[in-house]
């Protein structure tokens, strides 16, 4: 239960600053803005907190349930197995937020992963380094 509170918690809010990251490196906010301007993009975030919680609460919890799943093949070490789910995870992204038209590309393919692939990373490493995991269970003789 732990496991996906943590997912329900962290990846929505990590997600959703790297989604508005994303979108505002593609719509060239960067190219024409100066570095007192900032600041509006982190209002803008705590403006859009509550829709990234409520957009990305499920998705999370999915990966928490990939990551929940792997944690009881006992051939899979945790390393392995935060790399699986953030590259699950940087799939269903890409594939979600991406557009297929002609302004898609190779960038806008692993910008939009990457807002799926390190909030799934980082809440599979809280919960291997702070939760308590499960032993795996004993193969059958």
């Amino acid at each position: 239960m732990k496991r996906y509170l943590v997912f329900a918690l962290v990846g929505p809010f990590v997600g959703g600053f790297l989604l508005l990251l994303t979108t505002t490196y593609q719509s060239g906010y960067w190219t024409q803005t100066s570095l007192g301007e900032v600041g509006k993009l982190f209002v803008v975030f705590f403006k859009t907190l509550q829709y990234s919680y409520l957009f990305g609460f499920l998705p999370s919890l999915m990966i928490g349930a990939v990551d929940d799943i792997l944690i009881h093949v006992r051939r899979i070490g945790p390393v392995l197995r935060m790399l699986l789910v953030g590259l699950f995870a940087f799939i269903l992204a890409s594939l979600t937020y991406g557009s297929r038209g002609p302004d898609s590309g190779l960038v806008q393919f692993v910008l939009y992963g990457l807002v799926g692939f390190v909030p799934a990373v980082v809440s599979s490493w809280i919960v291997h380094t702070y939760v308590e995991e499960p032993s795996p269970a004993a193969a059958p003789t």
